[in-house]
């Protein structure tokens, strides 16, 4: 029994992961005076290499400043897309290094060599659902098919946001293209999330923690299901 009492305190002491602890630390900045600036910072970063999406704080400054909304979601994309500009110039740059170093450990997508270069397989409920519309198997193959269309799409799905930022330089998407494509892309995410909580409050907070993410992935399926069906007819 002694034994047994031991073992719950040990669990029940453990050291949350490395996650949860960014998360946490994310968070905690909403209750300072420089919650703001940080929203800003971590937007930049999470768009190239940081693991914790801007949305958990973006939620938190629109709940305790709710007339502030649309300030909030701005300063959120700008960030958001100069983060992904950086981004991009890993791909370009830096892809046989730091690029593949952070899809791998840092957003853990394997990678395969494809052709000649190092690439990412789509899941296979995907290349079931949409077939050869999509191009091919690996993203990189979609990418030559859709161009900045992958970008605006994904960009607003929870996929982690510096795997298509990267991979869309090194794709070598024209660079204009890829920032008006992102702006529209993270600006809708960010703008919806910041008026939902603006007009309902706090009970939407955890309708969008539940929610949201199951949403735009539906939202984006229909999407790509409609331009597979537009490219067939034409």
């Amino acid at each position: 029994m002694q034994n047994t009492a031991h073992s719950k305190e040990a669990m029940n002491t453990e050291k949350p992961s490395i996650v949860r602890r960014l998360y946490d630390w994310v968070l905690h900045w909403a209750d300072t005076p420089y919650g703001f600036t940080a929203l800003v910072l971590i937007s930049f970063v999470e768009s190239s290499f940081f693991p914790i999406p801007p949305d958990v704080l973006l939620m938190a400054l629109v709940l305790a400043a709710p007339t502030k909304w649309a300030k909030i979601a701005f300063a959120c994309t700008l960030a958001s897309v100069a983060g992904g500009v950086a981004g991009y110039g890993i791909g370009v740059l830096a892809w046989d290094t730091m690029g593949m170093w952070i899809v791998e450990n840092l957003v853990r997508v394997p990678l395969t060599p494809v052709d000649g270069r190092m690439d990412i397989a789509l899941p296979a409920y995907m290349t079931k659902m949409f077939g050869d519309s999509l191009g091919g198997s690996y993203l990189f193959q979609v990418y030559d098919t859709w161009g900045a269309w992958i970008v605006g799409i994904f960009g607003l799905t929870p996929l982690p946001y510096k795997l298509v930022t990267i991979t869309a330089g090194v794709a070598q998407l024209n660079l204009p293209v890829f920032i008006i494509t992102s702006i529209v892309a993270r600006g809708f995410r960010f703008f919806v999330v910041s008026y939902i909580l603006f007009k309902v409050g706090e009970p939407a907070k955890a309708f969008i923690d539940k929610h949201f993410n199951k949403l735009t992935i539906i939202f984006v399926v229909l999407l790509i299901g409609g331009f597979a069906v537009l490219k067939l007819i034409f």
